[in-house]
């Protein structure tokens, strides 16, 4: 986590409506020079002056888009720190992207640090080439780690995914990825940083979590990972120790008690949860799944959502319009504690701040990177077939 330095005392003086029409002001000053990102785990104070919300890679490609056609030179992403590294790689190099805290970084994305991911790349292969292992490990990450993680996947062979495209991902990748598969070889894949993500995944697409998988714990203090050859070897897929600190406290007893409670509810869970979670939930999705099932439920129908609480309770306050009743799966505080370090105090700050005319908390990720970090992003729009990056950024990078 970076540091922050403390606001001058004034802003944290100013009242929620003195915030907010100073921030309002900002904004039309700055005009189209400025597009700012609301990610939907933001606080309602902070979403309110976003010109787009949204999860975090589908914000980078609006900010890219909106860009392209304003001309706009500042993003402002109101997120986490992976989030704003992912926009300055798919913006212009003229445009500065900045994190109004720099604080507000991600738990799950530092539990994948690039050096112990090289150190278990190579224990690994180790372990493989010792038995005459024919095949190749494909590394796999989750759009929740850094841009370091994303290039060594790029440069490795591997693709970015996210909680949307995890399935056509792994599938893609265990095909061979960008080169097929040969008769004669076996896959594994490597997959980081949420454990949760990727054994939710693999499980649903047949792989059995206990004996076609395991999972590699850069801290254990035997060394390894924690696993044993016998491990390497049997396991389809080798999970990294990671998790979100937000769904990690839904637990499997949330669901009974709700479901003892009020059978007629519906539960809806993210797939960073845990596997026993998911496994008792109706249904598990993405963030922007959740929000579709809830934004078309029926009227009169009763759902409890497993994610963070700023999102389930923007989105209960709009279903309840339609007679949908909306709550969180646990009453505990699952909220992102990092992200909720920038509140409007800190965006105005950086609004001032570039009114006149200085950058503060710029995100800048450096060339080798984002060309690494460019190719498996790129491999993972080619896969899904969406859209891609910005061509002035994407220009000349292998696939």
């Amino acid at each position: 986590m970076l540091w922050q330095p403390s606001l001058p005392e004034r802003y944290q003086k100013m009242t929620d409506d003195e915030l907010a029409a100073a921030i309002t002001a900002r904004k039309a000053e700055l005009g189209d020079r400025l597009v700012i990102l609301g990610h939907h785990y933001q606080q309602d104070d902070v979403v309110r002056h976003a010109d787009f919300l949204g999860d975090s890679f589908k914000l980078s490609q609006l900010a890219a888009e909106k860009v392209d056609e304003t001309g706009a030179k500042f993003v402002v992403f109101c997120g986490v720190h992976f989030m704003a590294e992912s926009a300055d790689i798919l913006t212009p190099e003229d445009v500065t992207v900045i994190l109004p805290d720099l604080s507000a970084g991600c738990s799950m994305a530092d539990m994948a640090a690039y050096d112990d991911v090289v150190d278990a790349w190579e224990q690994i292969h180790g372990v493989l080439e010792a038995d005459g292992f024919v095949g190749r490990v494909i590394p796999i990450t989750y759009m929740n780690s850094s841009a370091a993680i994303k290039a060594f996947v790029g440069e490795h062979g591997g693709a970015v995914c996210t909680s949307s495209n995890a399935d056509a991902v792994l599938a893609w990748a265990f095909a061979g990825g960008s080169e097929p598969r040969r008769d004669d070889e076996q896959i594994k894949i490597m997959f980081f940083p949420d454990q949760h993500l990727g054994r939710n995944t693999a499980a649903a697409m047949g792989y059995d979590p206990v004996t076609q998988m395991c999972l590699w714990d850069p801290r254990d203090p035997r060394g390894a990972g924690g696993t044993t050859p016998d491990d390497i070897l049997r396991s389809a897929v080798i999970l990294w120790k990671g998790h979100c600190s937000v769904h990690k406290l839904f637990r499997p007893e949330h669901v009974d008690q709700i479901k003892a409670h009020d059978p007629t509810m519906q539960v809806v869970v993210h797939p960073e949860c845990m596997y026993e979670v998911v496994q008792k939930a109706d249904h598990a999705g993405s963030t922007e799944k959740i929000r579709k099932l809830i934004e078309n439920a029926e009227p009169g129908s009763r759902w409890a959502v497993g994610t963070e609480v700023h999102m389930v309770n923007r989105l209960a306050k709009e279903a309840a319009k339609r007679d949908v009743y909306v709550r969180i799966l646990s009453e505990c505080q699952c909220l992102c504690t990092t992200m909720y370090r920038i509140d409007p105090q800190h965006l105005l700050w950086t609004l001032d701040s570039l009114a006149n005319g200085e950058v503060v908390n710029q995100i800048k990720v450096d060339e080798r990177t984002r060309k690494w970090s460019l190719v498996s992003l790129q491999r993972m729009l080619d896969i899904t077939g969406a859209a891609k990056p910005a061509p002035d950024r994407a220009a000349g990078v292998a696939k």
